[in-house]
């Protein structure tokens, strides 16, 4: 799986220039196909927002109902042989997501993947965006 350098900065919460910058310094790692746009990896993506968790402070709070919706990318799945453990990193916040195997073979989940973590109460599920 591949992001463009704008998808990418929106799953990490940073701006395409500042994706770009990083990727210039040497943080991530990019590839071009062609002279036409930069794309980073979703795995490569999945370790950068991990080490970038604690770092994004956001500009403002915003209001949320009490169900959410966190767009985030797929940084690890641990599957067994009924359940799967999924962990999401959205922005500095990280979600754990405990589904059935079953769901997660489904929907083919894997590192780098993009999915939003819906949070209701205590329950976490995955389900993947058709926008990326």
């Amino acid at each position: 799986m591949e992001y463009r350098i704008g998808q990418a900065a929106e799953l990490l919460g940073v701006s395409a220039d500042t994706l770009r910058r990083w990727a210039d310094a040497g943080r991530i790692e990019t590839t071009q196909h062609k002279g036409g746009p930069r794309y980073v990896k979703g795995e490569d993506l999945a370790k950068l927002a991990i080490e970038i968790s604690g770092e994004h402070v956001p500009d403002s709070p915003r209001s949320q109902s009490a169900r959410n919706r966190f767009l985030g990318i797929i940084t690890k799945v641990v599957k067994d042989g009924v359940a799967a453990h999924v962990e999401i990193q959205s922005g500095p916040h990280r979600f754990v997501a405990l589904i059935t195997r079953e769901a997660a073979d489904e929907l083919e989940l894997a590192p780098g993947m993009v999915a939003d973590a819906l949070v209701k109460a205590t329950n976490v599920g995955v389900e993947i965006p058709n926008q990326f």
